[in-house]
């Protein structure tokens, strides 16, 4: 009896044992065929760059600069593509309604990359998709043409959405940028992004990002430690050393929350920091929505890039131009935050901070079409491309993910640089007629858009960073905010600062107007509610339409 308990211990320790060292090999880098036989020794360094963009049929610059369409650019980079194609996007949304068709000839592009994508099987390529969205009819259409479909539940792990969007073929070549998988990022918004070949060290590192979240389907609590195939390759700290377009370069991913990074990943605020705290001569900022505000019950202001940007335009004199949008959902305390970094430059020698608005139009049917959709930002040194609006509950709540490429100082300027080309890009949208001016205060809504002038010695100089002003409408017309704003606290604003916003509740897509000054600081905490922040994302990033349930 003796010997047989012996025998049932030994053999539970055996057991036990052997769960302890598949717990470690779980942990244990393995490559092998799951990494398509890359390894960090013979993954690709030599790699090449190009910019693509959607700029609408309706919309035309005078300097002609121009890059290759994103559409043109995305079916190019499946014809790349032998084994797999992995995609994350926040909508799915390729194949338009006959009702948007007659509106938008446009649409077509959609659909021409959906048939594409239901394509790849019939010619022995994987499709391998992750998703947020429970209820895609366009996902489950991919999902009969035998793509592999994985969700996460974003509500349950972090209360956010899932705004990644990029796509890795064969761990070799990658597309990040702004855009969803919705027709009109093809067709009637402005969008921005990258696609880089022949760049395995690089590619492979953002596949492990969609492996990470390869991983979570279905899950509803976070991993308290994290494989170790899904550790990042290269950081803000140990960037990847390449050549792109013939000139050295270093670069990483980045990604956001907190909470999906495992080690050595950066996140997107560590990578946004960085780009800002190394530039000597100018950061420019193209980007959706801008405020440092994290939100539950009430707002609490959010210093991270706030603060950066403050310290780069006092303590290092760099010039900061910031192009936002104005639209529906922008947040009334937008513009106070814009005037607050505005007022640190009116008595300070070499300090310049400017701020516009990109204007949108208004379409046959009331929409607005033209929106700059951009996430980007550059300096003298580096970009910055990303998925996120620098809004505080953004990053603390929802998936998105980053890529800072830099040159080494001492390299000569060159057009062909991605840097050089992301600035031309940034300058050809700030000096076009479709950014408003800085001495004017745009109030946009579906239907019109409308002017007026602002007078800069109305500001005050009080304290800061918090609201910096005072609203001189009638109380009956002031009452009708959001009374959690008033929460808030007021210092002056411009007297004559007319109602912003009529309304910011319902889908729109309007954006344009002239400030500046935008940072960051502090990292939020995972309490706060990201439905609260009304700019929390736009439509184009997929969160406004996946929490309206339009989907």
């Amino acid at each position: 009896m003796k010997s047989q308990q012996k025998c049932i211990m030994i053999f539970a320790l055996v057991c036990c044992f052997a769960v302890l060292v598949a717990l470690i090999f779980s942990a244990v880098d393995i490559w092998g065929e799951d990494e398509d036989g890359i390894t960090e020794e013979n993954c690709s360094r030599n790699c090449r760059v190009v910019l693509v963009e959607n700029i609408p049929e309706d919309i035309s610059f005078d300097n002609g600069t121009a890059h290759l369409p994103l559409s043109a650019g995305l079916s190019h980079l499946l014809d790349q593509a032998i084994r797999v194609v992995e995609i994350v996007s926040p909508l799915w949304l390729l194949n338009s309604s006959d009702h948007e068709s007659s509106f938008q000839p446009a649409a077509r592009k959609g659909r021409a990359l959906l048939s594409r994508l239901q394509g790849l099987k019939a010619k022995g390529i994987q499709l391998k998709i992750s998703s947020g969205l429970i209820d895609s009819t366009e996902l489950r259409t991919l999902a009969r043409h035998n793509a592999e479909v994985q969700y996460m539940n974003m509500t349950a792990l972090t209360t956010g959405h899932l705004l990644s969007s990029f796509w890795v073929v064969d761990r070799s070549h990658f597309y990040i940028g702004s855009a969803s998988m919705d027709w009109r990022s093809l067709a009637t918004r402005k969008e921005l992004g990258v696609l880089v070949y022949n760049c395995s060290c690089l590619a492979l590192d953002l596949h492990r990002l969609f492996s990470l979240y390869w991983g979570l389907e279905y899950k509803d609590f976070i991993p308290s430690f994290w494989s170790k195939r899904l550790f990042a390759l290269f950081n803000k700290n140990t960037p990847l050393e390449l050549t792109l377009n013939s000139t050295k370069a270093q670069a990483f991913i980045s990604s956001s929350p907190d909470a999906f990074i495992p080690k050595d990943r950066s996140s997107d605020l560590e990578a946004i920091s960085m780009v800002i705290q190394e530039a000597r001569h100018f950061i420019y900022i193209s980007i959706i929505d801008y405020l440092p505000l994290l939100s539950s019950n009430a707002h609490k202001y959010w210093s991270r890039i706030d603060g950066l940007i403050r310290e780069a335009l006092i303590l290092r004199k760099v010039r900061v131009r910031l192009l936002t949008s104005c639209w529906e959902k922008t947040h009334p305390l937008t513009f106070n935050f814009i005037w607050s970094l505005r007022s640190l430059c009116m008595e300070q020698a070499n300090c310049s901070l400017e701020a516009k608005f990109f204007n949108p139009r208004v379409q046959r049917d009331g929409s607005l079409q033209g929106i700059n959709h951009n996430r980007f930002m550059v300096t003298d040194r580096a970009i910055y491309l990303g998925n996120l609006d620098w809004v505080g509950n953004e990053f603390n709540f929802n998936a998105g993910a980053g890529l800072v490429i830099s040159h080494p100082e001492g390299i000569e300027k060159r057009k062909s640089t991605v840097v050089e080309q992301l600035r031309a890009a940034f300058d050809r949208d700030w000096f076009s007629r479709y950014a408003l001016q800085a001495n004017k205060i745009t109030v946009c809504n579906k239907h019109h858009t409308r002017q007026m002038p602002i007078k800069a010695s109305h500001i005050d100089k009080g304290p800061m960073p918090m609201r910096t002003g005072h609203d001189s409408r009638p109380a009956r017309m002031r009452n009708s905010h959001n009374i959690g704003l008033n929460k808030m606290s007021h210092q002056s604003f411009a007297d004559e600062l007319v109602p912003i916003l009529n309304r910011y509740e319902e889908r729109g897509q309007a954006k344009m107007s002239h400030f500046d000054n935008r940072q960051v600081q502090n990292k939020g905490n995972y309490y706060d509610n990201p439905t609260d922040l009304p700019s929390q994302s736009v439509e184009s990033s997929g969160s406004r339409e996946i929490s309206n349930g339009s989907m």
